[in-house]
This record gives structure tokens, sequence and C-alpha cells, in this order.
């Protein structure tokens, strides 16, 4: 049985609690009192049935006296210090604390990840607030309304010589601007509940279905609900992008079948130029292969030649905007702007808890009208976790509306967290 090292801690944390002199737990286990306060400053290992007896003697559980902290609170306090740089916490001492104070350890550890989750609800939310043309017209037609109401309501109160028949048509104002009030001020509450029943943002476009219904699947669209079958999929529009989602899938699944992508990558690693090489396919077929199949990790974020996004999978720590321009330092645009060449660098996400990743890049142009038609490029951006080391970051953002990073050179517009 593995004894944690503050395992003599506590015991003096317990023997104290109970008001119980050193000498008298001593006597009770058969040892000397000089012995116990050695044990008690963790400078003798304790054997295991003399901790049994000692257990019994303070009234308390074994397993309370010999297991070591839990590796969950050990992460959680060290997040909690990186936090708040300038308190200065003492991370060195961190199994001292969590040995005499378990309790107070988990709720730190508890305050700390409250606040995580506030802060990206409050992210999320002025995201929306900032460019979610849903909420702006649904609050629009509620100003609107309510602009009305008042406007007529004035006239009919301060002015007292109104012909009968103006004074109807005002009522019928009145009565027709407190029925659109009211429609508009239901559609603004239905809007908001769906974000608090169990969803951080409302499906609001035909995109949106469309990613919720991958996500649904965990992006193994090999196993996607039928698309003519779908909750998710409610308009038309997101049955077919839906529809060409999926084709484009069974191509590259037909050019990168599994048994054999899963014999390259044993080889190459999740290389996509690798990759694209050995199977003589285009370089996006991989990124999307290594992207969309079960189990993947691994983030892809695809644009057109306007920089807008086609198709957002998220990473773990990273979240692409859903409206709005995006971070022009993302290497997704510096290969918009060099297509043909692979673009790759460590990026750094604002906050105390910051996420690292590895994002490749790579623009791919095609020539479908000939020479006469137009040149289309679509550049796509592969992310995955990367540990912290000395290679340079590229610090980027989610979206100028959103971000901390107040020296930013790329900044379009003041953030919003910053006041």
């Amino acid at each position: 049985m593995l004894l944690s090292a503050l395992t003599g801690t506590r015991l003096r944390e317990r023997r104290l609690a109970l008001g119980m002199r050193q000498g008298d737990l001593a006597a009770r286990v058969g040892i000397s009192a000089s012995y116990l306060n050695l044990i008690e400053h963790n400078r003798r290992r304790i054997a295991e049935d003399l901790l049994a007896q000692m257990a019994r003697a303070l009234d308390v559980p074994l397993a309370t006296l010999q297991e070591g902290p839990a590796d969950g609170l050990l992460d959680g306090l060290r997040a909690a210090a990186a936090a708040v740089p300038a308190a200065a916490a003492e991370v060195e001492r961190v199994d001292d604390l969590i040995g005499r104070f378990p309790g107070w350890s988990a709720a730190l550890v508890e305050l700390h990840d409250r606040s995580r989750a506030l802060a990206r609800a409050v992210e999320v939310l002025n995201d929306r607030m900032a460019h979610d043309p849903h909420l702006s017209a649904s609050l629009h037609e509620v100003l609107s309304a309510v602009s009305s109401v008042r406007t007529t309501a004035a006239i009919l109160a301060d002015t007292d010589d109104i012909d009968a028949e103006w004074r109807m048509r005002f009522h019928r104002n009145l009565h027709e601007d407190s029925e659109r009030l009211a429609q508009g001020a239901e559609a603004l509450v239905a809007y908001l509940d769906a974000a608090g029943q169990g969803q951080d943002q409302a499906i609001t476009t035909p995109q949106d279905e469309v990613e919720a219904w991958a996500e649904a699947c965990d992006w193994n669209l090999a196993a996607a609900e039928d698309i003519g079958h779908s909750a998710h999929l409610a308009s038309g529009a997101g049955r077919v992008l839906a529809a060409a989602l999926q084709a484009s899938h069974q191509d590259d699944l037909a050019r990168l079948p599994e048994d054999a992508l899963q014999q390259a990558l044993a080889r190459h690693g999740p290389d996509p130029l690798a990759l694209a090489r050995e199977f003589a396919v285009p370089v996006l077929s991989a990124f999307r292969r290594l992207a969309l199949r079960a189990g993947s990790g691994l983030g892809l974020v695809i644009c057109d030649g306007s920089g807008t996004l086609l198709l957002r999978k998220p990473a773990l720590g990273f979240s692409p905007p859903r409206f709005g321009a995006s971070c022009p330092l993302w290497p997704l645009f510096t290969a918009l702007a060099r297509p043909e060449t692979p673009v790759e660098a460590v990026i750094s996400l604002p906050g105390p808890q910051g996420a690292l990743l590895r994002a490749r890049a790579f623009c791919h142009v095609s020539y479908p009208g000939g020479f006469r038609g137009p040149e289309l490029r679509h550049s796509a951006m592969l992310l995955a976790p990367e540990p912290p080391g000395s290679e340079a970051v590229l610090e980027v953002g989610p979206t100028c509306r959103i971000c901390t990073r107040a020296s930013c050179p790329a900044r379009r517009e003041p953030s919003i967290l910053q006041g």
C-alpha cells in the first residue's frame, strides 16, 4: 500500500482536531512520543499496521490518512495559481496545502472552475451581443415597437381636441403596435431561452445546423444521422450543405480508406503533407480525413477566398467565432495569401489558461471554369494540442471584438471585454 508523504501531517491535524495530546496517542499505539513526533513531521515512514492502529485511535477511516493528494486537486490548484500571477502563490507547497486543508483546497478548485465557466459564458454572450444578426433584429423589432407605442400614447395623452376618426386610428395603431411588441418580446425570450436550455449557442444559420449535425456524431461523418431525418437539419439550405459535406467526405474516404490511413499514420504521424504525397490526393483531403474521423481531437477550419469560414470544427481551447471576422493573424489567412505553400506555427490563445496549439495551414487553388473562369481559393487550418516548449509562439485571438490582447498590432476594433 503506497503511503503519501503527507501522512504524518494528516495524523497531526486529526490529533489536534480531537484535542488529543501527542503522548496519549503514542501510548495508545505503543510507541514513544518522540517517535510519533518524527512521524507527524514526515521524518519517519510508518508501517501499515501501525497506521491502522492510529486510524482506530483517532476514529478516522484508514484511507483518509494514507491516500495522497488527488491529481485533480493538484492540477486545479496549479491552474488557480497561474490565473492570479500577482498573488505569487507558493506552488511548490501545494501538496502541503492539500494535505492540511483538503476541504479548502477542493473549495478553491471548485471556485476556480466556476470562474472559468462564467468567463466562458460571458465570452459567448459578448460574441452574440456583438455579432448575432438574429439577436440584433429581435432587439430592433422590440425597440421599434416600444417607440411607436410611446409616440402614439404621447399624442393621445397630450392632445385634447383629437377628431373622433383620428382618435380611432390612433387607438388602432396603438393596438397593432402593442401586438407587435408582444410578439417581438416573445420571440426574443424564446431565442434567449434556447441558449439557456443546455446550449451555449442557439442554432441560427444553415451552417450552424450542419455543425450541430456533425457534432451529434462527434464529427465522425461516416456515422452521421440520415440527412432527411435529422432534427438538427431544419432548413433546406442546411440539408444541402450537409449533403455537400457528406459527399466530400465519401470522396475523401474512397481516396484515403480507414485501414490504409491507420497504417500511414503509424509511419508518418498526423502529417497531412506526407499523407497527401503517399496517397496522391489534395492536401485539403488529408486535412479533412485527419479531422473528420472517429476519436479525432484535431480541430479544422476552412475558409474561401473572401476569408469567410465554411467549416468550424473546434479544438480543445479553440472555438472559432460564429459571427463577424476572425483573427487576421491565424495561419489560415497567411496560407490564403500564399497558395500552395504550407504554413506551420504554434499559436497561443489569450486568457489565463490560453491554449497552445500547433496550426498547419494550406491553401488550394482551383480553376473550375478553365482559363477564362475565376480562380477559387480554399484555405484550411488543422489544429492539434501542443505541449509547452521552447518554440516561438504566435499570439492570436478569436476575433477582435472579444480578444483581450490590448497591444495587438492587427486589432481592427476595441474589445468589449476591456471597457
